[in-house]
């Protein structure tokens, strides 16, 4: 394979950075004109996919970050019960939380506000975003695969307007669709069970 050159592997160092490829481009001294297109060249030539994938497993090892690592984070955050963390009549973080718990406690604040001589004492317990959180690991097990869902629901609204339509044949016209339009069917149906079918 051949020998990355020295622009090239400034472009793989550059790519790790914010994973833009044409600002990596860019950044490792490609012409702005033409680093969109060089940027995707790059990426569809094996050395340089490579040189990527080692340059990233190796980050990885080296910081101990990993997609299991970031899923499990995002976990904490996602499935938080705020009452197994925060006592709700004080808004204090309870003594038992784990600290599993509190990796999603985004800010604790405390206001003291004098009043004569008594005062009174504000809390907040802010968490990170629950929503959110549910969203990322949605996109990464692909749950929100909303375009997905559309084919497959109109797909099926499909074969049921044609079984709607296949009610009002006579049963010698049901016999004809069926030997023409197979592809109604998950396998061939002969003609006597579809008689039979009839018959009943």
């Amino acid at each position: 394979m051949a020998k990355l050159t020295a622009k090239q592997n400034k472009f793989v160092e550059e790519y790790l950075v914010d994973l833009n490829a044409t600002q990596a481009a860019i950044r490792a001294g490609y012409s702005p004109d033409s680093a969109k297109e060089i940027a995707s060249e790059n990426l569809a030539k094996p050395n340089i996919s490579n040189a990527i994938s080692k340059a990233m497993a190796e980050r990885s090892r080296r910081t101990g970050i990993n997609q299991d690592r970031v899923l499990l984070e995002l976990a904490k955050i996602a499935f938080l019960n705020p009452i197994d963390v925060i006592n709700i009549n004080d808004a204090t973080l309870l003594d038992e939380a784990s600290r599993d718990d509190t990796a999603a406690i985004a800010s604790v604040k405390v206001k003291t506000i004098p009043i004569g001589d008594d005062t009174i004492v504000e809390r907040e317990v802010k968490t990170y975003d629950k929503i959110k959180a549910l969203e990322l690991i949605g996109k990464h097990l692909n749950i929100w695969n909303k375009k997905e869902i559309d084919i497959k629901e109109r797909e099926m609204q499909l074969k049921e307007k044609q079984f709607a339509k296949l009610a009002d044949l006579t049963p010698e016209e049901l016999i004809q669709i069926v030997a023409l339009n197979k592809s109604l069917f998950d396998h061939d149906i002969p003609e006597r069970d579809i008689k039979d079918f009839i018959d009943d």
